[in-house]
């Protein structure tokens, strides 16, 4: 009897093993893959927009000095709604809060020439921030459809 008790403990041992390996192994603590990165966030490119539109403009004041006045505050407009949507989105904003477009040259030509492209640019933009807006949650969607309307205004007011 004492054999038989014996080879069952020996056999529920295995087995209890054998069940505790197969746990461990389907919960990932044998793989060797490293976990895939996340899908960047959806709002990602309105804030490297943003970031873009802030350099465009400190790269227009440079050329155009006389239109400092006029474009500063949408240069503002336009770095606030990055820190807005960085914290929103968890992002962490460059230093310089413009490096995506820093290294350009700035726009040659007319004062009015430099508007005209900058409206194009506000144009792009705000039809990239329509399209945001009318994808997110209700959430982010205030803030999203705020940022395409005041894109549109900048646009207005680049005419």
């Amino acid at each position: 009897m004492s054999d038989s008790v014996h080879t069952r403990r020996r056999i529920l041992t295995a087995t209890g093993a054998i069940v505790a390996a197969a746990t461990l192994a389907g919960c990932g603590l044998f793989d060797d893959e490293p976990e895939p990165e996340p899908a960047p966030d959806p709002l990602q490119p309105i804030l490297d927009e943003a970031l873009a539109l802030a350099a465009a403009y400190d790269l227009a004041i440079q050329a155009q000095a006389t239109l400092a006045e006029q474009l500063t505050p949408l240069a503002e407009d336009h770095r606030a709604h990055a820190a807005a949507l960085a914290t929103l989105i968890g992002a962490v904003l460059p230093s310089g809060a413009a490096a995506p477009v820093a290294s350009a040259a700035p726009p040659a030509g007319s004062a009015d020439e430099t508007l005209a492209q900058l409206r194009k640019s506000e144009q792009a933009a705000q039809t990239t921030a329509v399209a945001a807006c009318l994808a997110a949650p209700a959430g982010r969607a205030a803030l999203v459809g705020s940022i395409a309307a005041c894109r549109a205004t900048h646009a207005s007011a680049l005419r």
